[in-house]
């Protein structure tokens, strides 16, 4: 499952590094790919939508549409 989401809150590489990590939590063999400047986040996984969301906010960001 290919996965494009906004994620308004990223501001740094290390942003961009803490989301990564929390969605290796959930799938350690994800394909995740967060660009900075677009603010987006761009995940290839085997996991539901829902837990890769789950993941990014628990690391502290806000998609953008979801609660």
């Amino acid at each position: 499952m290919a996965l494009k989401l906004n994620v308004p809150n990223i501001a740094c590489d290390g942003c961009a590094e803490k989301i990564t990590d929390s969605i290796h939590v959930v799938e350690p063999d994800a394909k995740v790919d967060v660009d900075v400047q677009a603010k987006t986040v761009t995940v290839e996984a085997q996991a539901s939508e829902e837990s890769i969301k789950q993941a990014i906010v628990a690391a502290g960001y806000h998609i953008e549409g979801y609660q």
